[in-house]
């Protein structure tokens, strides 16, 4: 038992010890902590008492406590740094841990007592969370095959431990593949049109290997800078096609099968506890609710998007055509979606950059932060990282209480997966008279700090470092008795809300006024250059709209259908999908599918319409906002008690009108999107 993942953790507010702990210790903890879990599911069961809402359902939230613990601190390495040996690892405990979870799901004894309680639970005199956890622990029971005979249980459970392995296979190509790719060049003409701290951030990463020249990589600041303003037209055709065919090469990295296998396995766990597909079973616990809702809400927007995004694509081809470029093609979009912007409204990102130094970004959302919910960021020293880039903050609030520890985590390495996202590695919850607080953690992958300049972001990478933090503020802000309601443990199609809704801060000059200040001027950003912004905010819109619907479109094709067992061709299935969105040409090596870790790898399936449907939300949210005023107290504190606190303690919908007074509609998102009229 000197495993230091078992022990009590002895450090500021009970952290992870990340530099005591050793790859070694995982797996043998991981076994240690089932075992414990499975002793509390005991000891629930085996009660003599009984079944009451305390000693069955309170208890059963409570239980896990170590297990919980250890695979968020586990997980969260191997998406933010991994090697072969934690990769190694997650395949041999993923199996593990799907046996222990169906254990619980399908245990019989465990379930009656359940079963028990929710037949008296109109008698109970419940609050509405306790209501709500009563309703959420039966349904994840009989949701997953507590009322099936044993043979099918048997068969959920081959199911369900084939699924967490093809996952977890699924990511470690994907991220094999976007590590495998390198595209070294020594003729800096090869470079022209690059902005300097991007040929720079390229000189280091080659330098880093010990290549002379530029090397240019499928991680994200590497990716969209080329893409956007190489002028090599050849080489951001070589790039796009590396990107858009990763794990789709026939090599040992490939995914169509892997795909196929998910897609099939899924529908066939949904058909086994008595749903018609994988989406009519997932959005059941969704605000859509239904396939056919979220499919009427995505072809209404495609029905108001579309005609303006084949506008907008004619005006880019047009204008491509200037350069002798007679069919516009995916490695051109971003790369002409820019020179047109900067024709048009005379902006360049570039430009933009030196008023966003990435401390002073940080710093800008931790003001915003403050004057909105009263938060306070202290950088601290004695808390454990697992890597040397990560920062770590205590948050308190203006009366010196203590809300959360904070890890922040912004550049890209080799042993992290592309992209941004918000997670944590310890819930809060209320037991014994103590709010337990918790630790939240932002992963980014922004341009790191070169010889000669600091990181500066560009103005997307600004908005989405404020969409991170505000799912943050919901994980931080989190104010419930029951750690399975607590922050973003809510519905899918509502956990966008915060994290959309903060990324508006970004385009008021009043908030900006706070941190955009020039790096070596300290000058603030000028107001022409703040309006540009805003004016620019819906240029392409029909087109990125029409994108987002894609991706929605694809998700919910590969889930709402009734016989995936048909598919044998991943590829001419996506076409199909595509079809009603699709604007360029298709190219034959790429497939978006088998890169597609949202819903292949994360917890996106069925889901990636929530987006979309989140963006209703936060734009009908800020136009409240906006009426009262962008930093008023009370609006905030309304968003505060009745939306970040509650996380998943009541139906989401409720938690929102609670907020604004009324449901949101339409109209919102579709005027800032310039797609109806503002009048």
């Amino acid at each position: 038992m000197n495993n230091p993942l078992l022990q009590p953790f002895n450090t500021p507010h009970a952290t992870a010890p990340f530099a005591n702990i050793e790859n070694k210790h995982f797996k043998p903890a991981f076994e240690q902590a089932i075992k414990i879990a499975k002793e509390e599911i005991t000891n629930i069961t085996e009660n003599p008492e009984p079944p009451t809402f305390k000693n069955t359902i309170e208890a059963l939230d409570f239980s896990g406590y170590t297990l919980d613990r250890l695979s968020s601190i586990f997980f969260n390495l191997n998406s933010a740094e991994t090697n072969d040996e934690i990769q190694k690892i997650a395949q041999e405990i993923s199996p593990l841990l799907s046996e222990f979870s169906n254990d619980i799901r399908l245990n019989k004894k465990l379930f009656e007592r359940i079963k028990t309680v929710y037949n008296q639970k109109e008698k109970l005199n419940l609050s509405v969370e306790q209501t709500t956890l009563l309703d959420k622990k039966y349904k994840s029971f009989s949701r997953n095959g507590a009322n099936l005979n044993d043979k099918d249980k048997a068969k959920l459970r081959e199911i369900d431990m084939k699924l967490s392995k093809l996952s977890l296979q699924f990511g470690e190509n994907v991220l094999a593949e976007t590590n495998a790719f390198e595209m070294h060049l020594i003729d800096e003409n090869q470079l022209k049109g690059l902005p300097e701290g991007v040929k720079e951030a390229a000189k280091m990463a080659a330098k880093e290997k010990d290549l002379e020249g530029w090397l240019i990589t499928l991680d994200y600041p590497s990716y969209i800078p080329f893409m956007t303003y190489a002028e090599d037209r050849n080489l951001r055709e070589k790039l796009a096609k590396a990107f858009g065919s990763r794990a789709f090469q026939n090599n040992k990295n490939d995914n169509q099968q892997i795909v196929l296998n998910i897609v099939k396995l899924r529908h066939e766990r949904a058909n086994l506890l008595g749903y018609k597909t994988h989406a009519h079973f997932v959005l059941e616990e969704r605000m859509a609710k239904t396939p056919e809702k979220v499919l009427n809400f995505l072809n209404d927007l495609l029905k108001k998007a579309k005609p303006a995004a084949e506008k907008e694509f004619t005006k880019l081809s047009d204008f491509a055509k200037n350069d002798g470029i007679n069919q516009l093609q995916k490695w051109d979009g971003a790369f002409y979606t820019e020179k047109l912007k900067k024709q048009l409204f005379n902006l360049d990102q570039e430009a933009l950059k030196p008023y966003f130094k990435l401390e002073n970004v940080i710093d800008g959302a931790f003001i915003v932060a403050h004057k909105l919910f009263g938060l306070k960021f202290n950088e601290v020293q004695n808390i454990d990282k697992y890597h040397q880039d990560v920062k770590t903050y205590e948050v308190t609030n203006d009366s010196n209480e203590f809300i959360a520890v904070f890890y922040a985590d912004f550049f890209p390495r080799k042993g992290k997966r592309n992209g941004a996202w918000m997670t944590s590695f310890k819930g809060q919850w209320k037991k014994d008279n103590q709010n337990s607080r918790p630790h939240i953690s932002i992963v980014c992958n922004f341009t790191k700090p070169t010889e000669t300049k600091p990181s500066l972001l560009t103005f997307n990478e600004v908005t989405t470092l404020f969409h991170e933090f505000g799912h943050a503020l919901h994980g931080m802000l989190a104010d419930t008795v029951y750690p399975s309601l607590s922050g973003t443990n809510v519905y899918w199609d509502f956990v966008e809300l915060p994290s959309q809704l903060l990324e508006n801060w970004c385009y008021e000059k009043e908030a900006l006024d706070l941190f955009a200040k020039h790096y070596q001027t300290y000058e603030p950003i000028p107001i022409e250059m703040v309006q540009k912004i805003k004016d620019s905010s819906n240029f392409m819109e029909g087109m990125q709209t029409l994108r987002q619907l894609s991706f929605g479109l694809l998700d919910m094709n590969w889930h709402a259908g009734e016989s995936p067992e048909k598919i044998d061709n991943v590829k001419e299935f996506e076409l199909q999908a595509f079809a009603d969105t699709q604007l360029y040409p298709d190219v034959i090596e790429n497939c978006m599918s088998t890169s597609f870790s949202h819903i292949f790898q994360g917890g996106y399936s069925s889901g990636y319409y929530s987006y979309k449907w989140a963006e209703v939300l936060d734009a009908d949210a800020f136009e409240y906002f906006k009426e009262t005023g962008i930093f008023n107290k009370k609006t905030a504190t309304k968003l505060l008690k009745n939306v970040l606190s509650k996380g998943g303690t009541d139906n989401p919908m409720e938690l929102y009108k609670r907020f604004r007074g009324k449901e949101p509609s339409n109209e919102a998102l579709l005027k800032r999107a310039g797609l109806i009229s503002k009048d």
